[in-house]
């Protein structure tokens, strides 16, 4: 069978199963899925089980839409949705856009359930009335210009990502022999902290899982070491492929030493697609684009400008977890909750027929949170398991949640109650949200820490809650509820958002300020940590990872006097006088204890265990502990060693 005989047996499968009357008039590939086009869609929807036998018939997700001749004029159908829409459903004026070349209807609402209607009522009565498939977006509770940016990006580029989609779908689509290895490389992040990436390759397809770029500071596009090694991103040239032989990049999540050197990809022509969960493309695009004002700021050349980061989302393909998708004709990548930040997932590739499944967790969180529930440990099968080490180490035992959130809340009361500030520096994107959780549950459920004090919101960190805002059902259910109700714990009264100079902040007396920039390398919690390194009453409290070289792990090691670039740009001279104090038991990182549960629990348990994002004696004495007790081959891999699993 040639490949035009393949297509054809797809897509005749997929005609024959639609309904006569529902006059299916073309079917095509559009990346990972297929689409078809019919006259009537009433007859599709009439039986909920046509699509769902349909897609488990072709193995893909099944897009059903209008014919396009048959679309109610745009003009007339905003009228009649408008009029179906329940006005306390939320949904502004400009909510309502309609996207011609997918012949969908995007609908923005706060309270997307009135828009979907009892059992999707009010939905199929749009599609009967217009013939527009309507598709239904949660607006955040909190404004957001990166939702707002991201979504207006997408409708911009609606004929791009349509021919996009429709070449990747013919690709995907292709036949070949079957598969005789699998391998896998290490490109970064193996017995190291950052540039995590990953390459895995059959002799037909090459996937990328991960591609970041070192979290330490001071490193350039141009620096190297004495042996002339850059360490800042991974080891791409040495995959002897070119970038456009890659068939896919499957992102983790949206940590920068995870996606970060993903739009130096496009710069440098590649144009395949990226593979996230929908709140990892818009965690993605707030943090590379603060990343780049970031770098300028420092006086530094981005390794990238804006074009590349909008055209890297041009490309991305968003799933959500548990829905199978094909990244290649014989890979199957199924996203599962890694409990590390939002939208964070454990990637499971399943590749031939049976042949190998890889399980890669990326980063992951095993144990307790507020914000989100434990990362998933069940899987159609594992043969492989990559899994990161970054608290693996035979002392990272982390306190009890309860004695963390009480040592904090302590420091917090002395520090305040002694005249002082607390500066707790975070990274905008998870911790922080996990640290407004608890500040606002002793404040309210315990008037012993209620504090007579403002609680300052700085840097990216009310944008990333807002992008919180937009995905609850990716949150532990509890928050999910309190979204929902409009009752968003992120805008809760006890926190203010910083306006103004920071040093007009801090005149006014003691206060509790969380500001992005978790390892004090940059942002809003370095110019804090400025004004209020010599005041022997102020409190930095770190409640996160902090690299080996990062000035916050350099202060954690008593680091007495530092010299830091002032407003003016002369280098300002500082004494550490403040207090110092590392609360543990907050990270989204597993500790070792966690980690060992992780893998004991799992299910089905991995045949072998490769061990990486971790010091390298970590990820060593890990690797042997897991071995041990899982009596399975356990390896710490080194970056560039190849490991052959068929």
């Amino acid at each position: 069978m040639n490949q035009e005989e393949y297509n054809k047996e797809i897509l005749d499968k997929v005609s024959s199963m639609i309904p006569s009357d529902a006059g299916a008039s073309s079917v095509d590939f559009e990346g990972p899925d297929v689409a078809v086009y019919v006259d009537n869609m009433a007859a599709i929807y009439r039986d909920e089980s046509i699509i769902k036998n349909i897609s488990a018939s072709v193995k893909k997700r099944l897009i059903v839409r209008s014919n396009p001749s048959k679309l109610m004029e745009p003009e007339a159908a905003l009228e009649k949705i408008k009029a179906l829409i329940p006005p306390d459903a939320g949904v502004q004026p400009e909510g309502i856009r309609f996207m011609p070349d997918f012949c969908e209807v995007y609908i923005e609402a706060l309270k997307p359930g009135l828009v979907i209607g009892k059992g999707g009522s009010t939905l199929m009565q749009i599609i009967r009335d217009t013939n527009w498939v309507p598709r239904v977006l949660r607006l955040p509770t909190m404004n957001s210009d990166v939702i707002k940016g991201v979504r207006q990006l997408m409708f911009k580029e609606s004929a791009f990502r349509k021919k996009f989609l429709g070449s990747l779908g013919n690709k995907i689509n292709t036949i070949g022999t079957k598969s005789e290895w699998i391998k896998a490389t290490a490109l970064g992040g193996f017995r190291e902290v950052g540039r995590s990436s990953l390459l895995i390759e059959t002799n037909r397809s090459k996937i990328l899982i991960d591609c970041g770029i070192s979290p330490e500071p001071g490193i350039k596009g141009s620096d190297a070491n004495s042996s002339g090694e850059n360490k800042a991103y991974p080891y791409l040239d040495s995959m002897n492929i070119t970038i456009n032989d890659l068939d896919a990049v499957i992102l983790t999540h949206a940590h920068m030493d995870h996606m970060g050197f993903v739009p130096y990809l496009f710069k440098f022509g590649y144009t395949g697609p990226v593979y996230c969960t929908p709140p990892t493309r818009d965690l993605a695009a707030l943090l590379l684009y603060d990343y780049n004002r970031l770098v300028m700021k420092m006086g530094g050349s981005p390794l990238y400008g804006e074009k590349d980061i909008r055209t890297m989302l041009m490309h991305m393909i968003t799933r959500d977890y548990g829905e199978v998708t094909n990244v290649t004709d014989e890979i199957k990548l199924t996203y599962h909750n890694a409990g590390h930040i939002l939208g964070s997932g454990t990637v499971h590739l399943h590749i031939g027929e049976g042949m190998y499944n890889i399980v890669s967790t990326g980063d992951m969180k095993y144990g307790f949170t507020r914000l989100l529930d434990d990362a998933d440990v069940r899987y159609p099968r594992v043969d492989a398991l990559f899994i990161e080490s970054t608290y693996g180490g035979p002392n990272d035992i982390t306190s009890n949640r309860k004695q963390a959130e009480l040592e904090l809340m302590d420091a917090i009361k002395s520090t305040v109650k002694a005249g002082g500030k607390v500066l707790i520096p975070l990274f905008a994107v998870g911790r922080s949200q996990e640290l407004m959780l608890v500040l606002e549950s002793y404040m309210i459920n315990n008037p012993e820490y209620k504090l007579d004090v403002p609680i300052y919101l700085d840097g990216m960190i009310l944008e990333a809650s807002a992008i919180h805002t937009a995905y609850p059902e990716y949150l532990r259910m509890g928050i999910q509820q309190r979204i929902l109700s409009n009752n968003s714990p992120f805008e809760s009264e006890i926190f203010e958002v910083a306006k103004g100079e920071r040093s007009e902040i801090l005149d006014k007396g003691p206060s509790v300020i969380l500001a992005s920039g978790g390892m004090l390398n940059g942002g809003a919690s370095l110019e804090y940590f400025k004004c209020m390194a010599e005041d022997p009453k102020n409190m930095v409290i770190f409640v996160g990872y902090n690299s080996v070289s990062s000035l916050g792990r350099r202060i954690q090691n008593k680091l007495s006097e530092i010299a830091l670039p002032g407003e003016d740009g002369k280098m300002l001279q500082l004494k550490i006088n403040c207090q110092i104090r590392t609360v543990e038991g907050f990270s989204g990182h597993s500790d070792r204890r966690q980690i060992i549960d992780f893998v004991r629990n799992m299910r089905p348990s991995p045949r072998k265990i490769f061990t990486m994002h971790g010091e390298e004696s970590k990820c060593e004495d890990l690797s042997r502990t897991l071995g041990n007790i899982m009596h399975a081959e356990s390896r710490a891999p080194m970056d560039l060693d190849s490991i052959r699993f068929k």
